[in-house]
């Protein structure tokens, strides 16, 4: 036989063997979700027919846990199963409901989040960050920042007892929400209501332009500001007219420094407000901007270098708030006093004391201030005195 004779057969062989290995049925591995036909169902075991691989079977565990499914089935039926262990010691192939529907399940969830479909989610528990949900037999989790503005607890005084309550309403009910997370390996599954909603308004948004006035009504309070709800431009009249919802931020109630929107407003409250900023699903609203601003004519009441004399609002690390009149507040830095403690001996919340205007800026509504201090008061008398003709001549020009 020649060389080239001998390789032509043994090539044939490997072409063969190739044939036969590819024929030949694949041992399942550890995890893969395998499926199979009823062969038996017993008490204590199911014998499942895996064609080629072999026989599979469901023992003790997996059989009580899974009682009333294995009761409605018969040989025959088509049921698939995760691969536990290759081979037990009777030479079958163990394996798991449980593992398979878990591992579906994550895979049914991956989709709906790649998909971003709207689905519905009970609600088995609440704790003061948010709903604990069940969706396709996980268990999931829907934060406090995720819910609607509509099932948003807006709690007045921001207690955590009184929000859990709120939330603890929402128990064995459906939400209708999108997932935002589903990782497997971390068994982490995040879920938004608010982002149900979010298209919906952007498009409703497109309605509205910068400047434009709302008519509505106050929805909630809180510490940051004031939510206001209105119908839809061109739902007024409806019977139940489409609602929308904006932000009007504490900085944004008044020319006035706010301590707390609750001082202001409430919920119930009807107001007029203007659009100030329109970002996605976001409606940024102002009171304010439909008032006059107070420091357009700040040069006709205060100058540089007038003593006047100012009730002292806030007190913080930098330094200290002091108001001048109802819309006027100047800032008394701190390294005017040295030191923060140096501060707080000198200063005390509510008192009125004399300061010194160091620097006025209008467009930035800045007024910097310091401190007249009993040494100084003949000067500060002096200096005042020579500041109000300034004042007068100003309001003459």
């Amino acid at each position: 036989m020649t060389a080239k004779s001998t390789k032509t057969t043994v090539d044939v062989k490997k072409s063969a063997m190739t044939g036969l290995l590819a024929q030949s049925p694949k041992t399942p591995k550890l995890g893969e979700i395998i499926s199979g036909q009823i062969l038996e169902v017993g008490r204590d075991t199911v014998f499942i027919d895996l064609g080629a691989a072999g026989t599979g079977v469901l023992l003790g565990r997996e059989i009580k846990e899974n009682r009333n499914l294995i009761k409605s089935l018969k040989p025959g039926d088509t049921i698939s199963a995760m691969v536990l262990e290759e081979e037990n010691t009777n030479g079958f192939i163990e394996l798991s409901l449980q593992a398979a529907h878990r591992e579906q399940s994550w895979d049914v969830l991956k989709k709906m989040m790649t998909g971003q479909e709207i689905v519905k989610a009970k609600v088995t528990a609440a704790n003061r960050g948010g709903l604990m949900i069940e969706l396709n037999n996980v268990a999931g989790f829907l934060p406090v920042s995720q819910l609607s503005a509509e099932h948003y607890p807006r709690v007045e005084d921001g207690d955590k007892n009184k929000i859990l309550q709120e939330l603890n309403k929402f128990l064995n009910k459906e939400l209708a929400v999108r997932i935002l997370d589903a990782d497997q390996s971390q068994q982490k599954l995040i879920v938004s209501e608010k982002a149900v909603g979010e298209e919906k308004v952007r498009q409703a948004l497109t309605q509205y332009q910068l400047n434009d006035l709302v008519e509505g009504v106050i929805s909630g309070v809180v510490d940051f500001g004031a939510f206001v709800r209105f119908p839809l431009k061109g739902t007024e009249n409806q019977a139940k007219p489409e609602m929308v919802e904006g932000l009007i931020h504490i900085s944004e109630i008044d020319w006035q420094l706010i301590e707390d929107p609750r001082q202001l407003l409430h919920p119930g409250q009807k107001i007029t407000a203007k659009i100030i900023g329109i970002e996605k699903d976001r409606l940024s609203l102002s009171l304010k901007a439909l008032k006059k601003d107070p420091w357009q004519d700040i040069d006709d009441k205060y100058a540089k270098d007038q003593i006047i004399e100012a009730i002292v609002t806030k007190i913080n690390p930098f330094g200290a708030f002091a108001q001048l009149d109802k819309d006027i507040h100047g800032l008394a830095h701190v390294s005017d006093f040295g030191s923060l403690e140096n501060m707080s001996q000198e200063l005390q919340i509510n008192q009125k004391y004399q300061f010194k205007i160091v620097s006025i800026e209008p467009l930035v509504h800045k007024m910097a201030l310091s401190l007249v201090r009993p040494e100084n008061t003949a000067k500060a008398q002096s200096t005042t005195e020579a500041s109000m003709p300034e004042i007068e001549a100003l309001k003459t020009e």
